[in-house]
Order: structure tokens, then C-alpha cells, then sequence
């Protein structure tokens, strides 16, 4: 029999094998050290840019008639009618790069973006673009020190942007580019420190109109410049003072996307009238920020009031004598909005006398460049202390980049943080003005972070995450940026997710913040973890631990579950052995795990994780790094393993096996990521062509979990099976198709790692016909059953442990959950503790809008007896044909190894939900149900050496009275008060290291320059009109 003879390759290296706990201590500490390192390498690579910026800035002398030929983003190889490339659009090579996602670029040059609304040969960008040249030979060279780099630029203070690799940009259909690198949170923090800032927005009567559009429009834009780091309110003032949203009378609230968004929506019930009193609102301005900066919540760093206004009657000297003077630690910049001049100097003494920046925005075009400014003057200091502060971005997706643009959303690197640094000038004549010269940076994907991860290390259900210091995930496998709605679309505020949000059971986040304080530590917790689309519950205790990624903001965290999860299982054989296991053609390697690093050398990286294995193993590419140990335990797993394939060739060629080829799928899964496919059919006729391919992320190998298969297998009793019917994510949920697992421990207790799973994947119509093939046969002698599934009088159901259908007379219920069949039976197995309902909640919900007794004496119904008598055996049967395809007793001697229809829309949204589990301990049960004019009698037997029931059902009584019992999810509606509480409240979170609010020899007589109105020619002003009224 197979089974012995696996079992006897096992025993040849028993002696060898060795199962060891896993320290999660001192795991946490050395994947943090890895994160470290490679952190640093890409600090590094933006470092000799920034130097290589400075010192070219330090060379070159202004010209203001200089005539340069750049390479312009959106020109390059552009021509005229008559076949001639147009101005700033010559030839520039692109071609395909796997490194980049196949996206054309040119890896040798860098080419420059410039913003719709400016001029591209303004002499100020001519100037910048010919300096920043220099900067191509260091891109280069840094792609050439770490191939693993992906883009970097360089975010000029005039507005212009130099990409590398250069990629060409194409306009929207308005003929705009909306990007302006300014404007990214990169640059922003880069180039400032941490402010907590006031608006002030003048709603008199005379700014109706437009002009109280453009004042909308230039808060907009300030919140644009506010990142997680800062703190703001925002204040209508007349003869009384509005705060835009009431509830935060007072105080400020973190800027982070959802607040901010929250203001933006508030800002449209804005109106003007009255008179507009200043004084007021200066004085409330003032004694917030004083206030807030005390109760130690803020920024603690820069403060600045933001006037915006159409005119100001007096200077108001005796407020800011009171409270400002003579430190002047709250700089105040104003707006004035419109064209009349009357009121300029008035609002430019505010401004210079405060260490602030005047400046006039006429029409809705001049917003962006003129809010601008105000970063300049709050860079000041930095760039006077030469301070080159490393800034880390929390994870987010710009999609307003070319690469993002033209990458589908199930491409590439599109989740990603960045790393960036200030430029500034070191010429001596603007060292007191304190000119900044730009931002630098480089992109890191989150799956970058994740390769540096053992997976295997974490066992079945482990898994590693980070987080920033304000709480916000960078990594974690429960952060779902993305929703469907008819495609897949960015959720608004999935970059501020917070830990609390996602591990919720840490009630009162202890573990968040143990890890916001940057501590060392470990936690432990009871938790519930969906699977398969959120239709299912994993419960286990999680012990979590956790350490601070040193140069970074990051703090890292690592989850391993009890029993199975905390230990690891290390076995050993001789490379030749491994490699001739390997090279099967049924063997294949998680995509996503890193065995061996393919991309530090450009030759490398069109070869796969298992070519790459081979590769080293033979010595033939000295210059591949792979993990020693990971290659080792593959070896291990691929030598014990291998006989499971000639047994599944034995089974291929017994037609009588599976004649009707109703078992399509075998497969095998290891702790290593490898994995063994047999197909029964050839690969057109499977029922199911996804499963088990790449874009079947649930059921395979990723970066962040192991397959659904394997992970719930390894939560049943070892021995049995998991059947489950694959869930959609389309409205309507049906599957042609019926999985079965079951998983492989080195020891029968808990305390042995799962080293393997392995299962088929059938037709449901043949798994359906088994069951009422079954289902029709009794053990009586003389073969006539005194009840049976073909009565009218009953209805039967193969349900789940989660209480999912696989098998009802119905076909159409296939797939349906139980209760939202037959109410009055879920209810009852819920009351008689068959089943127990989990209640779940997802802090990461998208809504369109708002969206559940009876005790019966206790009966034996002796025709269900007999029925079940009758069938137990065959369904016993049943499982046992099933099992003989995984027959191979390959771990250990004694043991074989046996066989919401939720839509995210458009609002996010908190939402509570109920899943189901069975309970292990109930084998059968019986029970009636008082219904209001008839009793519902059923019964419910468990299948033996499996996760699923049998449940026969009375058809008779309808039993309507009670509700059907469903899954979906109810919206969580707050109140007011629980709203305003929930905005008021201020998690723990930690303050940026570095703060340069101000400096003794800040020159702030750079102030504004005099009134007057940007010339724009129409043909810039047009399209960027456009797509401002577009939105």
C-alpha cells in the first residue's frame, strides 16, 4: 500500500528531524534589524542625491535668458503635423522594464514633469532643470548599488518634478496634469516640521460670490499641505465666530484624511453675510493654540494662524502685542481674496510682523501656487540649522502618477511609503533666508518590507505588520486599500487605518500603544480572524510581539498563534536528494516568498523563485543570496513529499477510480511554501480554471498568509477533512465545485508544528450525487427504508461547521447560509449551543445606506432516527472514497492522511456582523420547534471525520412566524454625541523626533511681495479652469 511506503521514506530521516519553539522575542528583533537595514540602504541612496543637489545648486549661477532643451514629461516624442518633434518633446528611448512592471521607461535618463498652470520655460524652472541634471549619473549609480530601488525624484520648490526612470505623462481628458509634487505628503514633511494651525475664514457680506469660492477653494488647498503630523480647526467669522464643525469648539483635531475630508464637506454650508469682526477671531485663535499646546496633545513644534480675508481695517497690534509678542511663536500668513488692493497693507504688516507671509489670490487659478508660500516660510529654520531630516511617508497609493496610472490595480507596487529628504541652498548670500531648493525621494513598496518576512517562520496563521508613529498601518494582511465596485477602486481613508481598527479585540490598545512608544514587548489576546471573504471565523489566542525598526518611524509587530503556530519543524537531507525531488513537474514555490533575492542582479530577475533555487543549489550563479535554512527545509519537504506523486499517477491511470473524472484537483501544500498539483482532467476541462492560480490570492501562497485551505484544515481535528464550497465576490454566490482538505502534524497534539496539507477539488454535481446516492441507501435487511431524503415530507441539507449549504434539494441554495433557509432550525441550534454566533465588526467597511423562538419540549422523532441509522454508514462511505485520494501516511507511522452577498460601495463605514460556528462536542442532535399552528421537528447528525452535518428537516411546518437568520452586516450609526466624542478623541501617538519651528537668524522681511496679479496666459489659464469646476 502507498501509505507504507511514505511512511517508510519518513523513517529514513526520522533521526534527523527536530521540532524547536520559536522564540517570538527574539524573531521580532531580527526581522526589525533586516527592516533596519534595508531601510537604511534606501536612506542612503537619497542621501547622495541630496548632496549631489546641493552641490550642484552651489555651482550654478542664475541665468535668467539661459535657453535649455529638457526633456519634458509630456512632450517627449511628440511631433508636429509635419513629422517634426516638437519644443521639449525630442526623442527619448523608452522601452518595457520588468523591474518597473513592464511600464516603457528609460533606465539611463530622467525626465521632468511641470504642472499644467505653469510655464515650462519660466527661467526659474529652465534654471532648475539645468542643474538637476547632474542628478541623472546618481540615479543611475544608485539603481546600480540596489537594483531592488524602484523610483526616484527630485520635487523642485518651483514646482517642476524629475522623475527616474524617465516615463512619459499623458493629460487627462481636460488636458490637465493635476500633479504638482508640492502638494504630495512626501514633500510636505519633508520640507516642515509638525505645525498645529488655525483657519480663519472671513463669511462677511462682501465675500459673496466668488470670492467666497476661491476662500473655499484656498482652505481646500491648506488642508491639502496638512498632514498626519499636524493639527488644525477651522473658523467662519462675522460679527460672530462659526467654527466650522461645532462639536470642536475649542480645540484642534489631528489632520488626518478622514477629519480633514469631514471639514471639506462642512465648508459647503458656508454663506456670507454681515459684518466681519476680526478682532474676535484673532483672540479665539490665539488663546486655542495657547490652550491646545499646553495639554501637550499637539504638534509642540511650529503654530501658525491662516487668515483668509478680502481686507482687514486695522493692524490689530495690540492682539498681537498680547499674545504673540516678542517671541512671535505663531506666525500668521495671510490671503486676500479678490482684486482690490485697498486693504494689502494692512494684511502684509500682519504678516511681516509676525514672521509670516502675505500674499493676494485673484482668481481660482492663482490658489495653489500662492498657498505655496507658506511652506517656504515654515522651511526657513530647517534649512538655516542644515538640518537634512530622513522622513518616512505613511503606506499610500498616488494615483495621480503615470506609473500608477497605467498599472491595473492587481499589478505591481502600487501600495508603497516613501523615503524623503530636504534640499536646500548653500550659498552664503541665502543662507539667512533660508532657501529651499526641494524634496528627494525614493519609493518603497510594502511588498518590499514584506519579502524581508520568513513567512515560514510564522507558521499557518503568524503573520508580521508595522505600523507609524501615529498608530496607521503600513503593513498588516487585514489593510484592504482596494474595494470592488465595479472595479477595483482606492477606499478615501485606507492610509489611516489604524492598528485598533484591525486587531479590535485590544479593547483598550494596550498592544498599539506598547508599539506606539516604540517599546519591546509581548502581548497576548483571544482573537477572531475571518477567512474566505469574511464569511468565516478563525477563534484562537494570538501572542503578539513587538520592537521599534531603529531610523525609522515604524514599530514592528509579529503574531503567532498558540499550539501549532509557536513551533517550527526542521528536517534534514543531502542537496542531491532535494534536487532530484525538485525537479518534478508537479513542484512549484510560493511567488511571493523569498527563497533567494532576484532582484539585486538585473540577470536574475526573469528567473522564478524555484529556477533561482536550482540555480544556487548548483553553483552556477555565485552572485544569487537565498536563505540557507529555507532552502534547506524545502529540500526536506520536497524528498518526503515526492512519493505522494506516483501514488496520484497510480490513481490517474485506475479509471475505475475515478471514472466519471469527478475529482479534477489533488494538491499538496507544505510549512515551505511548496506545493504539489496533480490534474485528473486536462487543464480546459476543470470546472473551476482559477483555483489555485496566480490571481486565486485565497488560495494560495502569498507574501502575507498561507492558502484557505491549508489554514482552515489546520484548525480542525487532525485526521479529518474540511469540505467548502468557494465563496464569489460577485452578487450572486455559486460554485460549481467542492474542496476537501486536511492537514499533516509531525505529532498528534498540539504541540507539533502542521507541516503540510493536502486535498482535491471535485464537481459538485458529482459530490451532490455521492451524497444522495448515499442518501437513498439503507441497512435494513430488507433494504426499504422507512424514511428517506425523496419524501415530500422532509427536506435535507449537507451544511458546513460555519453553517454554509453544500448539499439541499434546492440546487439554487447551494452556497446560501442555513439560517436564511430554515430560521426556526439556526435559531434553535443556537439556543441548544449546536452552533454559537461570533460577533465580528470591520472598521474598514464601504456602505451605500442603512441597511433579525421558540423553546418546543424535547422529542426523538424515530423515523429521523432510523433514516439517520440508515445513512451514517454510507456517509461514512462516502468520506472514505474521498479519502482515498490522499492515502499516504508520509509524517508518521500511526497517523494517514484522510480525506454574504456584501457589496462595498461608495461611503466608508463601521459595520457589526454575526458569523457561525458548530460546536466539536455535539455528534447528533434532535429537537422540535413550537411553531403558531404546527411543531417543526429536525434532526442533526454529524458526519463522521469531517466539518460537515447532515440536517433533515420537517417540510411540513413552515414555521414563519420565525425570521430567517442572516449574515449581513449592519451599519453602526453613531449619534451626534457619539460622533463629536469619537472626532474629540485623541489616540496616543508619537511626536516626531525633530522640530525646527524657529531660528535667531530667520530673515523675516521675506514676507510677500507687493500687491499684484500673476500674469497667466489664457491658453495655461483654460485648461486648469477646467478641471477645477470638473470636480
Amino acid at each position: 500500500m502507498q501509505r507504507d511506503q511514505c511512511s517508510e521514506k519518513y523513517k529514513e530521516y526520522e533521526k534527523d528531524v527536530a521540532i524547536e519553539e520559536i522564540d517570538g522575542l527574539q524573531l521580532v528583533k531580527k526581522l526589525a534589524k533586516n527592516m533596519e537595514e534595508m531601510f537604511h540602504k534606501k536612506s542612503e541612496a537619497v542621501r547622495r542625491l541630496v548632496e549631489a543637489a546641493e552641490e550642484a545648486h552651489l555651482k550654478h549661477e542664475f541665468d535668467a535668458d539661459l535657453q535649455y532643451e529638457y526633456f519634458n514629461a509630456v512632450l517627449i516624442n511628440e511631433r508636429d503635423k509635419d513629422g517634426n518633434f516638437l519644443e521639449l518633446g525630442k526623442e527619448f528611448i523608452l522601452a518595457p522594464n520588468d523591474h518597473f512592471n513592464n511600464l516603457p521607461v528609460n533606465i539611463s535618463l530622467s525626465d521632468v514633469q511641470v504642472p499644467t498652470n505653469m510655464y515650462n520655460k519660466d527661467p526659474a524652472i529652465v534654471n532648475g532643470v539645468y542643474w538637476s541634471e547632474s542628478l541623472n549619473k546618481v540615479f543611475v549609480d544608485n539603481f546600480d548599488r540596489d537594483p531592488s530601488l524602484i523610483w526616484q525624484y527630485f520635487g523642485s520648490a518651483k514646482g517642476f518634478f524629475r522623475q527616474y526612470p524617465g516615463i512619459k505623462w499623458e493629460p487627462d481628458e481636460n488636458g490637465v496634469i493635476a500633479f504638482d509634487c508640492r502638494n504630495r505628503k512626501w514633500y510636505i514633511q519633508a520640507a516642515t516640521s509638525p505645525k498645529d494651525v488655525v483657519i480663519l475664514v472671513d463669511v462677511s457680506g462682501s465675500m459673496k460670490g466668488l470670492r467666497l469660492t476661491i476662500a473655499k477653494q484656498t482652505v481646500s488647498s491648506i488642508l491639502d499641505t496638512l498632514g498626519d503630523d499636524d493639527f488644525f480647526n477651522i473658523i467662519a467669522y462675522n460679527e460672530e465666530l462659526h467654527y466650522v464643525e461645532p462639536c470642536l469648539n475649542g480645540t484642534l483635531v489631528q489632520a488626518d484624511r478622514t477629519n480633514k475630508e469631514h471639514f471639506r464637506e462642512h465648508l459647503d454650508k458656508l454663506f456670507a453675510k454681515g459684518i466681519g469682526m476680526l478682532d474676535i477671531a484673532l483672540n479665539e485663535a490665539f488663546n486655542i493654540l495657547s490652550d491646545f499646546n499646553h495639554t501637550g496633545q499637539g504638534s509642540i513644534c511650529s503654530q501658525a494662524i491662516m487668515l483668509i480675508t478680502d481686507g482687514a481695517v486695522d493692524t490689530y497690534d495690540t492682539i498681537f502685542a498680547k499674545y504673540n509678542w516678542p517671541d512671535r511663536k505663531v506666525r500668521i500668513f495671510t490671503y486676500l481674496i479678490g482684486r482690490e488692493a485697498a486693504f494689502a497693507d494692512n494684511l502684509k504688516w500682519m504678516a511681516c510682523a509676525n514672521k509670516g507671509f502675505f500674499t493676494q489670490i485673484s482668481t481660482l487659478a492663482d490658489v495653489q501656487e500662492n498657498v505655496m508660500e507658506y511652506l517656504h516660510v515654515l522651511s526657513r529654520p530647517k534649512v538655516i540649522d542644515q538640518e537634512h531630516d530622513v522622513v518616512w511617508t505613511e503606506a499610500y497609493i498616488d494615483s495621480t502618477l503615470p506609473q500608477a496610472q497605467k498599472l491595473t490595480d492587481d499589478q505591481g507596487l502600487v501600495l508603497m511609503t516613501t523615503v524623503a529628504m530636504p534640499v536646500f541652498s548653500k550659498q552664503n548670500e541665502t543662507r539667512s533666508k533660508g532657501i529651499l531648493l526641494g524634496v528627494v525621494g525614493t519609493d518603497v513598496p510594502v511588498k518590499e518590507l514584506l519579502k524581508t518576512i520568513p513567512k515560514y517562520k510564522l507558521g499557518i496563521h503568524g503573520y508580521a505588520f508595522a505600523i507609524t508613529n501615529n498608530g496607521y498601518i503600513l503593513t498588516h494582511p487585514e489593510l484592504r486599500p482596494l474595494y470592488e465596485e465595479g472595479k477595483k477602486r482606492r477606499k478615501p481613508n485606507y492610509s489611516s487605518v489604524d492598528l485598533s481598527e484591525v486587531e479590535w479585540e485590544d479593547r483598550d490598545d494596550v498592544l498599539r500603544n506598547a508599539m506606539v512608544n516604540r517599546k519591546t514587548g509581548k502581548f497576548s489576546m483571544e482573537v477572531k480572524k475571518t477567512v474566505d471573504k469574511g464569511k468565516r471565523v478563525l477563534v484562537m489566542t494570538n501572542d503578539y510581539y513587538y520592537t521599534d525598526i531603529k531610523g525609522t518611524p515604524f514599530s514592528l509587530g509579529v503574531a503567532l498563534s498558540r499550539g501549532h503556530g509557536k513551533y517550527f519543524f526542521r528536517g534534514n537531507v543531502t542537496i542531491e536528494e532535494g534536487l532530484h525531488d525538485l525537479e518534478h513537474p508537479d513542484v512549484s514555490l510560493a511567488d511571493e516568498w523569498s527563497y533567494c533575492n532576484t532582484d539585486l542582479h538585473p540577470e536574475h530577475r526573469h528567473l522564478s523563485q524555484l529556477e533561482a533555487i536550482k540555480l544556487y543549489l548548483k553553483g552556477k550563479e555565485p552572485l544569487l543570496q537565498c536563505d540557507k535554512e529555507l532552502i534547506q527545509e524545502v529540500l526536506f519537504d520536497a524528498v518526503v513529499s515526492a512519493p505522494i506523486e506516483a501514488y496520484w499517477t497510480s490513481l490517474a491511470l485506475n479509471k475505475s477510480e475515478n471514472s466519471d473524472k469527478g475529482v479534477e484537483v489533488a494538491f499538496l501544500g507544505t510549512r515551505t511554501g511548496l506545493s504539489r498539483i496533480n490534474l485528473f482532467v486536462g487543464a480546459e476541462q476543470l470546472t473551476n480554471q482559477d483555483f489555485l492560480k496566480a490571481g486565486d490570492k485565497e488560495n494560495i501562497f502569498n507574501a502575507d498568509h498561507f492558502p484557505l485551505w491549508y489554514r482552515r484544515a489546520a484548525e480542525q481535528i487532525p485526521g479529518s477533512f474540511v469540505y467548502s464550497i468557494p465563496f464569489s465576490t460577485g452578487p450572486v454566490n455559486k460554485s460549481n465545485v467542492v474542496t476537501a482538505s486536511t492537514s499533516i502534524q509531525l505529532l498528534d497534539e498540539r504541540k507539533s508544528p502542521v507541516v503540510a496539507a493536502v486535498g482535491i477539488q471535485m464537481k459538485l454535481e458529482f459530490f451532490q450525487r455521492k451524497f444522495w446516492t448515499a442518501s437513498r441507501q439503507c441497512a435494513s435487511l430488507d433494504g426499504k427504508c422507512s424514511i428517506s431524503c425523496d419524501d415530500e415530507t422532509v427536506n435535507c441539507y449537507l451544511i458546513d461547521n460555519n453553517g454554509f449549504i453544500l448539499v439541499s434539494e434546492d440546487y439554487t441554495q447551494t452556497g446560501d447560509f442555513f439560517g436564511e433557509i430554515e430560521g426556526a432550525v439556526m435559531n434553535k441550534l443556537l439556543t441548544m449551543g449546536s452552533f454559537k454566533r461570533i460577533t465580528l465588526y470591520d472598521y474598514q467597511a464601504m456602505c451605500r445606506a442603512n441597511k433579525e423562538s421558540s423553546d418546543g419540549a424535547r422529542g426523538l422523532l424515530d423515523p429521523y432516527h432510523a433514516f439517520l441509522s440508515a445513512v451514517k454508514w454510507i456517509m461514512t462511505e462516502l468520506v472514505l472514497f474521498l479519502v482515498e485520494f490522499n492515502l499516504c501516511s508520509w509524517w508518521h507511522s500511526d497517523m494517514t492522511a484522510k480525506a454574504q452577498k456584501l457589496k462595498q460601495t461608495l461611503e466608508p463605514c463601521d459595520t457589526e456582523y454575526p458569523a457561525f460556528v458548530s460546536e466539536r462536542t455535539i455528534k447528533e442532535t434532535t429537537g422540535n420547534i413550537a411553531c403558531e399552528d404546527c411543531s417543526k421537528s429536525f434532526v442533526i447528525q454529524q458526519i463522521p471525520s469531517s466539518n460537515l452535518f447532515m440536517v433533515v428537516v420537517d417540510s411540513s411546518c413552515l414555521c414563519e412566524s420565525v425570521a430567517p437568520i442572516t449574515m449581513a452586516p449592519i451599519e453602526i450609526r453613531y449619534n451626534e454625541s457619539l460622533k463629536c466624542e469619537r472626532l474629540k478623541a485623541q489616540k496616543i501617538r508619537r511626536r516626531p523626533e525633530s522640530c525646527h519651528g524657529f531660528h535667531p537668524e530667520e530673515n523675516a522681511r521675506e514676507c510677500g511681495a507687493a500687491p499684484g496679479l500673476q500674469a497667466l496666459t489664457v491658453l495655461l489659464l483654460l485648461p486648469l479652469l477646467l478641471m477645477l469646476f470638473s470636480r
